[in-house]
């Protein structure tokens, strides 16, 4: 998929699903609220953001994206040490009642566990803990991917509070219409933490890597990476903010509430493409 001023490339896949939604006149289905995380390192003189691939019997299948699922029920339910904006406050900056905010935040942070092995939680609001590969670790981040295990159980056994701090809302996109599974979907950007490491241990990733956001644009132009409007648009916003500390100071003014729809043009003559609503 590339980008150019008209708009996004569309995959055919992507085109032959929304031909048969509109030809059928379908229902769109309800968006399942979800969170996603671009998780950034520094380099030498840049930084870089951690992308997955999607294996290809999933929705998005083949798709380079950033760590992220759906909000679980258990996610609004729980109980657990919190550091950083209040509930209250970070319902202010999504835009939902601060107990559905609570569940987008700690759908972020588990799901960046589960999918990364990255914990974004710490002995005291001020330090975040270390290295969390060992055999111990990988047996709890099992269960709670498992759903043997709640976020916040895993949490309290270790004596840990949640980092929301570390977490800045960057963007909500709503998937198009005519797809069969819709995401109601809050990115976040988080600086991988001191002593910790990504590592590839979900089993819905085929192929994850560290890139830096401008040479994962010129790929996916290049059609090497296949990604959809979201991705290619985050990554060309972080891109823009120059470092780390522009992408922070870019995080606080940004609009996180407010989503963006991309949507499928499909004219009689010409290449379908996304565009933006």
């Amino acid at each position: 998929m590339t980008i150019d001023s008209a708009g996004f490339a569309a995959p055919a896949a992507l085109v032959e699903h929304a031909r048969r939604f509109q030809a059928e006149g379908g229902t769109p289905a309800v968006p399942r609220v979800a969170a996603t995380v671009l998780l950034l390192r520094p380099t030498d003189a840049d930084f870089e953001v951690y992308v997955i691939r999607r294996v290809a019997a999933m929705t998005f299948g083949g798709m380079y994206a950033f760590p992220g699922g759906g909000v679980d029920r258990s996610d609004s339910e729980a109980h657990l040490d919190w550091a950083g904006p209040a509930p209250g406050e970070w319902a202010g900056r999504l835009g939902v009642a601060p107990d559905a905010a609570q569940a987008v935040v700690c759908a972020a942070a588990r799901e960046v566990f589960e999918e990364a092995g990255v914990l974004l939680a710490g002995p005291d609001p001020a330090t975040v803990v270390g290295d969390v590969s060992g055999d111990d670790w990988e047996a709890a981040r099992q269960d709670l991917e498992g759903r043997r295990l709640g976020f916040a159980a895993l949490l309290a056994d270790r004596q840990l509070t949640l980092r929301s701090d570390l977490l800045l809302p960057w963007s909500r996109w709503i998937t198009p219409e005519f797809e069969p599974r819709r995401f109601d979907t809050y990115f976040f950007v988080a600086l991988l933490p001191a002593g910790q490491r990504t590592r590839d241990v979900s089993g819905e990733a085929d192929h994850t890597l560290w890139i830096r956001p401008a040479d994962a644009l010129a790929r996916a132009q290049a059609g090497e990476l296949t990604m959809l409007p979201p991705t290619l648009v985050t990554l060309a916003q972080v891109a823009a903010a120059g470092d780390l500390a522009g992408v922070a100071r870019a995080a606080a003014g940004r609009d996180a509430a407010t989503p963006v729809t991309p949507r499928l043009d499909l004219p009689p003559d010409g290449e379908p493409r996304f565009v933006l609503a």
